[in-house]
């Protein structure tokens, strides 16, 4: 658990070198000037590598004496796939793994770095150590242990990783088993990061902190530089960078180098910063749970909006609350669709849908599905991170970057980097402007980490050994089909087959191919057809009815009325569909 300090007893000072003094009042009474976790780091930039996550009693030692290594090998302060697989006895596949995974979660693109792919990627090896602290984070526990399932229909083969009760449960049932009502909220998540914070400040600034000569805690400082770092962790909300915000560097002339600070002043600073933005968020969660009126989360919510009833919760004019997350949440037989004008900020998050289709029609730099069962997402381009959790039966289209998937089951991916299967009129301008090449295909090439996730309570239990974990399997050309966008959302004289930006790996294209023969075939043995008039009338009121019953039988007549904002019977839907 992160409720214990990870490099020492509880009752321990933080660090030996650097300890923080009583906090002082709150440095603002303005909920304007809160501090908050930066969520992509700890939502984004966690990796199930166990060589990556120190024993508890020796993480800032550890990292400590790995700082020295990395900086005897890396004399310009940046650290390459080579010198870190080296550092940590890695492979280097996985160094590059987690510098990759650090470029997209950074809070600003470092042009050294890239996105870690390139030749000669580097990352600053003050981020790299900050990566590597938080990768001993663990995810807040649901706050109710489920002791029995009440009714399991579809269970883990017996050879599941999970123990105990937790092997009966698919990862849907597990999420459902702990009740909506008690799993960790976004309010709950970020107070759980906050304290991980503060009980590690003092060690995360020790360790980034530059020795100079002095006694006790004035041998340790910080640049202004090494202090904007810390950035990767924590923001204001309100968007003020954290050296325009501290008082010891605020104003700091442009044209000559900020005197580094001592730590310990620091500390006290960050120290008094998250004791105040802990204790007001500690408030507005207890004021959510009495019933309260307080806008979810401190987030800007659009959970439930679609194209045919709008709900939409307003968020507060405070810029304080204002988050760059907007979220999808809790659909059920239905069907959602967002545009770029309709999602607020750079992240969306589409939880707990179920038996319904998501169309999320934006350019994003991340994204989150979780909690989703029997559904189709469909998420634009994604220029960071996309990550998929504990889905069942879910169909995820998404032409990204970078995807994390982990405890699914059931699921079938058309990605960026596999054969995608959609398109919309503005893809291709979505894609250029969060970061996306079509020609980086890795679609074949999955990188397998491992079974069990160290980072999360649902899945990671008490006495769960890792094991290996099967790999993702190529979807079976003969199944693959194409996933039609309803034209009334953008242009209707622009077809997927022709604006998909991916071109389909050459045995998807045959068997596509095969497909399109087999049906021109039947249309033109259909034409050719000799019939007077009332026969042709009977074919095409048989054809109708066919492809009526077919619409009915499979859900789909649902996702057009859904849609259209019409009944499900109503003529104009059946007629617009029959055209197509």
């Amino acid at each position: 658990m992160a409720d214990e300090a990870l490099d020492q007893p509880p009752d321990a000072a933080p660090s030996p070198s650097l300890a923080p003094a009583t906090p002082p009042a709150p440095a603002t009474s303005s909920p304007a000037a809160l501090l908050r976790p930066r969520r992509e780091a700890f939502e984004h930039g966690l990796l199930p590598i166990p060589k990556l996550i120190f024993p508890e009693g020796m993480l800032a030692q550890t990292l400590a004496q790995l700082k020295e290594k990395l900086a005897a090998s890396v004399p310009d302060g940046r650290v390459r796939a080579a010198a870190l697989a080296e550092a940590l006895q890695i492979p280097q596949e996985q160094a590059a793994l987690a510098l990759g995974t650090l470029a997209a979660v950074l809070p600003a693109e470092d042009p050294v770095l890239g996105d870690g792919a390139m030749d000669g990627a580097a990352a600053d090896i003050r981020d790299v150590l900050l990566f590597l602290y938080i990768q001993s984070y663990k995810r807040l526990v649901p706050r109710s242990a489920h002791k029995d399932s009440p009714a399991v229909a579809d269970v883990w083969p017996s050879t599941s990783a999970f123990d105990g009760y937790l092997s009966a449960l698919s990862p849907i049932q597990l999420v459902r088993s702990n009740s909506r009502r008690f799993m960790p909220s976004q309010a709950d998540e970020e107070i759980h990061q906050l304290s991980f914070l503060q009980k590690h400040m003092a060690n995360i600034l020790t360790l980034l902190a530059d020795s100079v000569e002095g006694e006790g805690d004035d041998s340790l400082v910080l640049t202004m530089e090494t202090f904007e770092h810390l950035g990767f962790l924590v923001q204001f909300s309100e968007g003020t960078s954290l050296s325009q915000a501290a008082t010891f560097f605020a104003n700091s002339d442009p044209d000559m180098p900020a005197v580094p600070v001592p730590a310990a002043q620091v500390l006290d600073w960050m120290s008094q910063n998250i004791a105040f933005s802990l204790e007001y968020s500690s408030e507005r969660s207890v004021a959510k749970e009495s019933n309260q009126q307080t806008m979810s989360d401190l987030d800007v919510t659009m959970a439930e909006a679609n194209t045919s009833h709008s709900r939409n919760s307003t968020p507060s004019a405070n810029p304080a609350y204002y988050r760059n997350v907007t979220f999808v949440e809790g659909f059920s037989k239905t069907s959602v669709v967002k545009h770029a004008s309709d999602v607020k900020g750079n992240s969306i998050k589409v939880l707990n849908c179920h038996d319904s289709v998501i169309y999320i029609l934006a350019p994003l730099k991340y994204a989150t599905v979780y909690g989703c069962s029997d559904a189709t997402v469909v998420l634009g381009a994604v220029g960071k991170v996309v990550k998929v959790e504990h889905c069942e039966r879910v169909h995820i289209i998404a032409a990204a970057k970078r995807i994390c998937i982990a405890n699914c089951r059931e699921c079938i991916f058309y990605l960026g980097v596999a054969p995608f299967n959609t398109c919309y009129p503005q893809l291709q301008d979505h894609m250029m402007q969060v970061g996306v090449d079509p020609s980086v295909n890795k679609w074949d090439q999955p990188f397998v980490l491992g079974v069990v996730d160290p980072h999360d309570s649902l899945s990671h239990p008490a006495g769960v050994a890792d094991v290996k974990a099967e790999s993702a399997t190529c979807l079976d050309p003969d199944l693959f089909t194409s996933f039609l966008i309803p034209s009334w959302f953008g242009d209707e004289g622009q077809e997927p087959i022709n604006c998909n930006p991916f071109p389909l790996p050459e045995i998807y294209e045959a068997f596509q191919s095969k497909k399109r023969s087999a049906l021109e075939d039947i249309q033109k043995m259909i034409r050719e057809l000799q019939l007077d008039e009332n026969r042709k009338r009977e074919l095409a009121a048989a054809l109708h009815a066919q492809f009526k019953d077919w619409l009915y039988a499979s859900g789909n007549i649902r996702q057009l009325y859904c849609l259209q904002g019409l009944p499900p019977c109503s003529p104009a839907v059946f007629t617009q569909v029959c055209k197509k």
